[in-house]
């Protein structure tokens, strides 16, 4: 259960992961894949090269450590045994107590003249030593360091020297404390046994050598040296060290090569990788010992550069990635915000510039669509809605009709009974009017329907002015059965009140005329001969109709004010949205003319929805 919460976790919020966020993980994944596989692929092989490398050249430097250990051996082997030619030294070490006092000075002049001819040979050699077996000392130096006899004789290594079954060896390195006066230092001594004629031990020959006269370091070693922190041991079969190269090169001293007790390693460990190899005689074994820390040191390198590449290979990825996807989803991004707005109800296209890619061609359909959709939202949605802003605004005083007829019947009865009779007509009249105006609808209003709420209304004014307005209508039976939308004629003949009538002086006629034209149209004029209209602001008043009735059409705009009532702009826009763009209306007159105001309704082939 678990595990299937978590894969659908997973899935979940990679579904709901961003765009973008999509994007950039794909191309990390495509481009960091490879990359990751390529770097894991050449440290690999890299590292396993140089460590390969590494220990090549150790072994190609063991196997020349072997052979120039093998030359060194048969050398001083042949060097040692030239001593065993001369058999008369040998005969005479054997009877050395026997001799009279000339016969010990002749035979140690003879010995000391064999040890100088070999040192000659080999100027290396320190100090030449030769032991009788009765323990008698003959000894050559090139120095003024004279060996001790009673401390040669007492070293352990040298007391080692009767239990060994071989005739030829080398000790490993040992102090040179039984030297007189110079005890400081490391030595090694190749040591030959003396056998008689008859293979009894005669005696043994001895050589010392400074230790790093074994083998001597050349350049190629000091720089591998340098980089791998190599060692050479070179050691007895027993373990014990005859030449170390950190000794040798004096980044240890053999004192303390010795306190610390070290030995040659047998096997490789975790800190060392050990490759071996012997010598054919003389029993050395030769161990090159290299820190796998250190030869891990350059792997080490090699792996921080991978990571730093793979680092920068990143980084560089998350750049390009970060560019391409905002170049990708920048546009998307618009195309939302814009989307987004248009829920909110505005419409507005994309104006950025698009590219040529099927992001633009969609970023270019959006904003066709969008233009669209404001045109169609401006020219039908908007317009109903101001016509029913219209319609809400000229019957915005409606209650129930009923209720607003029984109220004004009873009000007209108490009238009657407190004998008001001119109260008692106006209210019936205002309730002729009120069932004029709601009792139908657009469908059902007629012009003749128009006349008669005009008419009633002006009955109301002559009881309010005494008598003042005359009111006629020249339409014929046709006309006035032709439908046209309510409350039209009562607001023209209202401002023909407010504004034309200044004198109770004199009587005025309103004129209501009118004819069907050849295009089915109608034609509708209100006349009145008030104090007329000056041509300035009849022109201006034209100029506001026709930006009422045409053009686009702004929802803001669907009354005349707070203060204004249903006005002229207000027939304007109805007409304009009831009957389309070929309806008007007209103002025209003069200063002290009579005024009048036309209006057509186009017929139904005109597009008039009448």
């Amino acid at each position: 259960m678990n595990k299937w919460y978590g894969r659908h976790a997973w899935r979940s919020g990679l579904r709901n992961m961003k765009l973008q966020n999509k994007f950039m993980v794909s191309y990390l994944l495509v481009c960091m894949i490879p990359v990751l596989i390529v770097s894991a692929v050449i440290y690999r092989w890299a590292s396993s090269s140089l460590e390969d490398s590494a220990l090549e050249f150790a072994s190609l430097y063991t196997s020349q450590i072997e052979a120039s250990l093998n030359e060194f051996i048969e050398e001083y082997d042949k060097l040692t045994k030239s001593v065993l030619i001369d058999n008369d030294i040998i005969s005479r070490l054997s009877r050395e107590e026997a001799m009279s006092m000339d016969e010990q000075i002749a035979h140690k002049l003879t010995v000391e003249r064999t040890l100088m001819r070999v040192a000659v040979l080999k100027p290396e050699i320190s100090s030449l030593v030769l032991i009788s077996r009765n323990n008698r000392v003959h000894q050559y130096t090139n120095t003024s360091n004279v060996v001790n006899e009673g401390r040669l004789l007492g070293q352990d290594w040298y007391k080692r020297l009767h239990d060994s079954k071989e005739t030829f060896f080398i000790t490993p390195a040992h102090d040179r404390s039984y030297y007189e006066g110079n005890g400081e230092g490391a030595v090694f001594t190749v040591a030959r046994v003396l056998l008689s004629s008859d293979g009894s031990y005669a005696g043994v020959l001895l050589a010392d050598l400074d230790t790093f006269q074994l083998l001597k370091l050349n350049q190629a070693f000091v720089v591998a040296r340098d980089r791998y922190d190599m060692r050479v041991v070179i050691g007895t079969g027993d373990g014990e060290i005859v030449y170390h190269s950190d000794a040798a090169s004096g980044k240890m001293t053999w004192r303390e090569i010795w306190d610390s007790g070290l030995t040659i390693a047998e096997e490789g460990s975790d800190s060392l990788i050990i490759l071996s190899g012997r010598a054919e005689s003389g029993g050395l074994t030769v161990k090159t010992e290299i820190p796998r820390d250190r030869l891990l040191l350059k792997i080490g390198k090699m792996k921080y550069a991978t990571i730093i590449v793979i680092l920068v290979c990143g980084v560089f990825i998350v750049v390009i990635s970060m560019a391409l996807s905002y170049t990708i989803i920048k546009p998307i991004k618009e195309l939302r915000r814009s989307m987004k707005q248009a829920e909110t109800g505005h419409y507005a296209p994309i104006e950025k510039a698009a590219s040529g890619d099927e992001i633009g061609s969609l970023v270019g359909s959006y904003n066709k669509m969008i233009v669209t959709i404001r045109t169609l939202i401006e020219d039908v949605y908007i317009a109903e809605i101001k016509q029913r802003r219209a319609k809400f605004l000229a019957l915005q005083n409606q209650i129930n009709p009923h209720m607003l007829y029984n109220t004004l019947e009873s009000i007209r009865m108490k009238a009657l009974v407190k004998e008001q009779d001119e109260i008692a007509d106006m209210i019936k009249i205002l309730a002729r009017m009120f069932r004029l105006a709601l009792g139908k609808d657009v469908a059902q209003n007629l012009v003749r329907h128009e006349l008669d709420y005009a008419a009633n209304f002006l009955r109301l004014q002559n009881i309010r002015f005494g008598d003042r307005f005359r009111f006629e209508s020249r339409l014929d039976s046709a006309v006035l059965e032709r439908p046209m939308i309510p409350i039209v004629l009562q607001p023209i003949v209202e401002n023909s009140i407010k504004h034309g009538f200044l004198e109770y002086s004199r009587m005025m006629t309103i004129v209501v005329d009118g004819r069907e034209l050849p295009d089915g149209g109608l034609l509708l004029s209100i006349a009145d001969n008030g104090c007329g209209l000056p041509p300035e602001k009849a022109a201006a008043l034209n100029e506001l109709l026709r930006e009422a009735g045409g053009g686009r059409l702004k929802l803001d705009e669907a009354g005349d004010g707070p203060d204004q009532g249903i006005g002229l702009r207000n027939i304007a826009e109805r007409l304009r949205l009831h009957y389309g763009e070929a309806s008007r209306i007209r103002v025209g007159g003069g200063q002290g003319k009579e005024t009048t105001v036309e209006i057509y309704i186009p017929g139904e082939d005109r597009g008039g929805e009448v």
